[in-house]
């Protein structure tokens, strides 16, 4: 009865399709590993595409929804170009990629509290172990964090039609930034455009549509209301959230790339001078 089922469901276009799915020529992704800023990365977009009337989590999902929750009939309605979002790794069959890369140790700490509004991990459990899983590739179906940037950076990261932004630098000039977004989107949008989509999709302003609507977006239904989506949304959380040790453990394994992207490290000198596992040839110039 299931395979009846799931074989009507496909013939009517009803599954979903997720990685599977067909990706046509003029197809926008936004990608980013999980609580990277992806989401408000579709905030901003969608503002900017939809000023007359605000983005919330009430209609971000039908603006820029998420490629993977979409069934194959949705996704042949959808108007083009599309605009997705998703935390897929490497797919080289995207056609453009706005892909966004977060300092990993606040990654971590962002994922940490994630889990505990998903009630994957109680509220005792140890941030040290946690750490330990977040390097093994353990927390999350798309890999490690540097598996999934490492490899789309270096196979995309010279294509002009793949931008790469880091999370940080949105939050220090966010409109400056957003509109080289605008750019890459063919976008010719005023400064005043740009900062209305901007102001409308800031952290406060995001919070607040969360607690308007709490259970309306597919990122927010499911948990603990107590606890955000949105939760700080600045950068450095990880300085008063890590032990020094697990911030040490993170930089032994990742110290080279994350110093490539223009991190600073706690302890510059923790990988012992060893050559990064990547090499510098097909990653090119340093972000910073």
């Amino acid at each position: 009865m299931n395979r009846i089922i799931a074989g009507i469901k496909r013939a009517c276009g009803l599954h979903r399709p997720g990685r599977g799915m067909s990706i046509l020529p003029d197809d926008l992704f936004i990608v980013s590993y999980p609580k990277s800023g992806n989401t408000w990365m579709r905030f901003l977009i969608a503002n900017l595409l939809y000023p007359e009337e605000p983005t919330t989590f009430a209609n971000v999902d039908s603006r820029i929804p998420e490629a993977e929750q979409l069934t194959k009939r949705e996704l042949d309605r959808m108007r083009r170009p599309r605009i997705m979002k998703t935390h897929q790794y490497l797919d080289l069959r995207y056609p453009r990629v706005i892909y966004i890369v977060r300092d990993p140790r606040d990654v971590v700490v962002s994922e940490y509290h994630f889990f505990r509004k998903r009630e994957w991990i109680e509220d005792n459990f140890p941030i040290e172990q946690f750490v330990d899983r977040f390097l093994a590739g353990k927390t999350s179906d798309y890999g490690s964090w540097e598996e999934h940037v490492i490899s789309w950076i270096a196979t995309r990261g010279r294509h002009t039609r793949f931008l790469l932004l880091r999370y940080e630098d949105m939050l220090a000039d966010t409109v400056g930034n957003f509109a080289r977004v605008a750019s890459f989107l063919d976008i010719q949008a005023t400064q005043e455009q740009l900062k209305q989509a901007v102001d409308r999709s800031s952290a406060d302003q995001m919070r607040k549509l969360e607690r308007t609507w709490p259970r309306a977006s597919s990122v927010t239904r499911i948990g603990r209301a107590d606890i955000p989506f949105v939760r700080s949304a600045h950068a450095g959380d990880w300085k008063s959230s890590l032990p020094k040790s697990s911030v040490a453990e993170m930089e032994a394994v990742l110290g080279p790339f994350m110093q490539w992207l223009g991190y600073d490290l706690l302890f510059p000198g923790i990988f012992d001078g060893h050559e990064p596992s990547f090499p510098a040839a097909v990653l090119g110039t340093p972000v910073r």
